[in-house]
């Protein structure tokens, strides 16, 4: 039987009680990048996970090309229903499994993934707090190799991974603009760290509130704060009816989506291309 989840997030004893349960299905979503703002790349992050190390039996999940959608003109533009659903049988999920995702920075990258599952309507997933970090420095045991080929059950129909309806968990750019305009009201909420645009960049989203994602993490082990610290951190925006995060290019916004979705808020989409879609679509002219 799957281990249960209670929450969003699971600790890392949780993680080491349940390691090795039958149904636990583990996966490293880390993306390594080079560069900021305009010219920042991003990269498959699996040579560190077979170099580097990993969580003992975690499979590495690559959002750079599985679970996204290729050939687009943003980056880590979410995948479609059957994209996602090969992406995920490839990895030995089923929709029995319980999934825990973790990444090796500040968990922008597993916020993401865990945001692209439950937008499928996969809701057994939750996001290893404090990720890869807390999990090594708490000394925990790493495996360090390349995991052995994982069987993929795409031709049994009964245990064959499955996509349910998309949920609204998504904004575009015309929702995006209908919030700077006053036409459908919502908090527009910048993850995305100052530092991270690179000093010369046209500007975020008018009437955004930056709530950046090393203000939502202990800077010394990655994990989430908690209870009234957190609501604290989104006390501008809070009481909003519909909040709509971004970032980039839509990782770090998943952070502040997972952050919003543990302090109970209903109605929170992310901007998916977040930034790279806007800047792309809009002059600067509005953007100023």
């Amino acid at each position: 039987m799957a281990p249960v989840l209670t929450s969003p997030l699971v600790s890392t004893q949780w993680l080491a009680d349940h390691l090795g349960a039958d149904e636990l299905v583990v996966l490293d979503a880390s993306v390594h990048t080079v560069g900021t703002g305009l010219t920042t790349m991003w990269h498959t992050a699996k040579d560190s996970y077979e170099q580097r190390g990993h969580v003992p039996g975690a499979r590495y999940a690559d959002l750079v090309e599985a679970f996204s959608t290729p050939d687009t003109d943003v980056p880590f533009t979410r995948p479609g229903a059957e994209q996602f659903e090969a992406a995920a049988q490839e990895l030995g999920v089923t929709n029995t499994s319980t999934v825990v995702v973790y990444d090796d920075s500040v968990g922008e990258w597993s916020a993401r993934l865990w945001w692209i599952f439950r937008s499928f309507g996969f809701d057994s997933v939750a996001v290893l707090d404090g990720g890869f970090t807390k999990w090594r420095d708490e000394g925990r045991p790493v495996r360090v190799g390349a995991l052995r080929a994982v069987h993929s059950p795409t031709s049994d129909a009964g245990t064959a991974f499955r996509a349910g309806e998309e949920r609204p968990l998504w904004a575009d750019h015309a929702r995006v603009l209908r919030a700077v305009s006053g036409e459908q009201p919502a908090s527009l909420v910048f993850a995305a760290p100052e530092s991270a645009l690179g000093e010369d960049h046209p500007p975020i989203v008018p009437g955004s509130t930056p709530i950046a994602v090393d203000t939502i993490v202990d800077p010394d082990t990655n994990a989430y704060l908690r209870g009234p610290a957190l609501e604290r951190a989104f006390a501008e925006v809070l009481d909003s009816e519909e909040i709509v995060t971004y970032c980039g290019v839509g990782s770090a916004a998943c952070v502040d989506a997972l952050a919003l979705t543990v302090l109970g808020h209903e109605k929170v989409r992310v901007y998916d291309g977040s930034l790279l879609d806007w800047w792309r679509r809009e002059p600067e002219a509005l953007a100023s």
